[in-house]
């Protein structure tokens, strides 16, 4: 091999170590990227937060139905919506728009009763049914944007007819804002806990590199009159009194930072 060949050959040799170098430099460096990230999930501490939110409900919520029976589903019908009707309005004089008033529920059902029969010495028919006219129901559900209100409403049904009165419960119009100041304290307790955590340890907080929360927290206390008959709520001498106790919200994080 002459000295011309040589240098051909020792410049191809040059350019492929060259080429390998470069091959192993990105296979190094994407090995020492994919190890940092291992190193941030076990280099890392995790730490929880609690944050609880009290609201003063500001929305009453109820259901009542009246029912009639007739001789015809005309008659029945006829009785319901009259009496319906009258509930309606004074609820929508108490101040109760039409939107807060939706109906749940309308049916007419035939009636019946039972004859007995003539039972012989060895066999006793069963009784007979027979028609009895009909039964109309119509259900609305009401809600009470000014919840000191909410008494005379459930008054009001009863005196103009209710035949039956759900249990009444309060909530807040906006449930997200109580959830939300829940939430922005258990950040901020998550966040304490983990800057002394830190500093006890001796490391530093780099990132968070995770983060959960359960919203399911705790349910409203609401007050319920499930006791409250109709014929109590129509011989109340007053308006009946309804406390309507608090709304609270708590709400869990769970803060993991990366530490070095």
């Amino acid at each position: 091999m002459n000295t011309e060949e040589a240098r051909k050959v020792f410049k191809w040799v040059q350019v492929v170590l060259i080429v390998l170098a470069v091959f192993l430099a990105v296979e190094i460096l994407g090995a020492l990227k994919n190890l940092h990230s291992i190193d941030a999930a076990y280099n890392s501490v995790s730490v929880t937060g609690e944050g609880e939110a009290i609201s003063v409900p500001d929305i009453a919520s109820f259901s009542f139905t009246v029912s009639a029976d007739a001789a015809t589903p005309s008659d029945a019908q006829e009785q319901v919506t009259k009496q319906m009707d009258a509930a309606l309005d004074g609820l929508k004089e108490l101040g109760i728009e039409q939107k807060d008033i939706k109906t749940t529920d309308y049916t007419v059902w035939p009636k019946y009763t039972y004859e007995s029969t003539i039972c012989l010495p060895a066999y006793c028919p069963p009784s007979k049914q027979v028609p009895d006219g009909y039964t109309a129901n119509h259900s609305v559900s009401v809600k009470v944007r000014k919840v000191k209100d909410a008494g005379r409403a459930l008054a009001l049904a009863g005196e103009k007819g209710a035949t039956e009165i759900s249990g009444i419960s309060f909530t807040v119009d906006d449930p997200d804002k109580t959830l939300n100041e829940a939430r922005a304290k258990a950040i901020a307790d998550a966040k304490s806990k983990a800057k002394l955590l830190s500093k006890e340890l001796g490391v530093r907080l780099v990132r968070v590199v995770s983060f959960y929360d359960n919203t399911g927290g705790g349910e409203p206390v609401a007050y319920y009159a499930e006791g409250m008959g109709v014929d109590m709520v129509r011989s109340a001498s007053v308006t009946p009194t309804i406390p309507t106790g608090e709304n609270k919200v708590v709400v869990n994080v769970t803060v993991i930072y990366e530490i070095r």
